[in-house]
């Protein structure tokens, strides 16, 4: 049963000017009756003070914040040791930790809105969380820096969800929703939400007028057939929660994908010694290991009269050219007291998805033999990511 805070925080969105505020901006027995104009709580931003700005630089240890409990924290951990980075506790009780690797390099384990407040005051330099939390928490702060926007775990999307039946049975879209005459600045849409920061600014940049939100911990899915709220916005996985409840999304309603992401300050990377380097190495680890997470090694062998006519025969198959082509070498034998080269060896990386399709091509053009090995690291010439991040910091 959801623990619903008596807050409402009535948006009538007719004002000019927009401020941000956060989930611990409110107390849960007091109403708040406000327009997106006069709400004056300060953004993360404002903690970024000259008193944080001087704890940045004068501490020495680089940190890292990781999700302290959950399915978050432990594929969060999962993917470090599948790059190399374990992470190593020596207490599970304790909230810090280290990664052998990386010299002078603290972990701490953080809940997931914390690492990101923690980033903006200064007392992190990195952290792994749910893009979601980073805008919800971070509310566009510039400190914060997307260092890599896609980890591949954590999928899910932050969506408006209304019930299947009653007046909202025929609404399929966001601007059918908005269209309803029911909503009155008497008798708004009721919303219940954990997101306090994404779901007003998400109403009002779609013209919902009249809007009402709660806070609730717990199952939102039960607050509209409770009668506590009239729809719902929440994190969405597979939506079986939403549709065990007789719940649905509409055209229009999803507010942001989602994914773990690898955020960092922006005054660590280029005020603190250090940092920036050790990002660089982590992204490159992260790179490499998810790029050759969808690739496999296949190696086979054909005969032929050259490696140049191996190749072509290679090249003409779609599935076969590779990263950037087939490596072929000569296969030596022994055969009537000489050595010869009548067969080559090709060494290719296919996609994992078109294993199959590119076993079936090798036969086709002489191949035998095929062997298939999993990839650990794909090392490109230059990350990418680490272009785009130093082009982020003007560098």
């Amino acid at each position: 049963m959801p623990v619903v805070n008596p807050l409402f925080l009535q948006c009538p969105l007719a004002a000019s000017t927009s401020s941000s505020f956060s989930h611990s901006s409110y107390s849960p027995r007091v109403s708040v009756k406000f327009s997106i104009s006069c709400c004056v709580v300060a953004s993360p931003a404002a903690v970024s003070s000259g008193i944080a700005d001087n704890r940045v630089l004068e501490r020495r240890e680089i940190r890292l914040g990781l999700p302290s409990k959950g399915r978050m924290a432990t594929d969060t951990l999962d993917l470090l040791k599948d790059c190399q980075l374990s992470v190593r506790q020596v207490n599970p009780r304790q909230y810090v930790a280290e990664i052998p690797q990386l010299s002078n390099f603290e972990v701490w384990f953080q809940r997931p809105k914390d690492i990101v407040r923690k980033l903006v005051s200064g007392d992190l330099d990195l952290g792994i969380v749910g893009l979601d939390i980073v805008s919800e928490y971070g509310q566009g702060n510039e400190d914060l820096i997307l260092v890599h926007d896609a980890l591949d775990f954590g999928d899910c999307h932050l969506s408006l969800a209304i019930p299947k039946y009653g007046i909202f049975e025929n609404i399929n879209s966001l601007r059918e929703l908005a269209q309803m005459p029911q909503w009155t600045p008497e008798k708004p849409l009721r919303v219940a939400t954990g997101f306090t920061y994404l779901a007003p600014k998400f109403m009002k940049e779609n013209g919902l007028k009249h809007v009402t939100f709660s806070t609730a911990d717990g199952a939102l899915e039960a607050a509209p057939a409770m009668g506590i709220a009239d729809a719902i916005v929440d994190l969405v996985s597979s939506g079986t929660t939403l549709r065990e409840n007789n719940l649905k999304e509409i055209e229009g309603g999803v507010i942001l994908e989602s994914q773990a992401v690898l955020v960092a300050s922006r005054k660590s990377l280029t005020q603190r010694k250090g940092v920036l380097d050790i990002t660089h190495e982590i992204l490159e680890r992260l790179e490499a290991h998810l790029r050759a997470a969808g690739q496999l090694t296949v190696t086979a062998n054909m005969r032929g009269t050259s490696a140049e006519e191996v190749a072509e025969r290679v090249l003409s198959q779609t599935s076969l050219s590779g990263l950037q082509g087939p490596t072929v070498s000569p296969v030596f034998c022994k055969r009537d007291g000489r050595v010869a080269a009548d067969y080559y060896a090709i060494v290719i990386c296919v996609p994992k998805k078109l294993l199959y399709k590119s076993v079936q091509q090798l036969r086709a053009i002489g191949g035998s033999g095929v062997l298939v090995s999993p990839l650990t690291y794909i090392f490109d010439e230059e990350t990418p990511r680490w272009r785009e991040l130093l082009s982020k910091l003007g560098m």
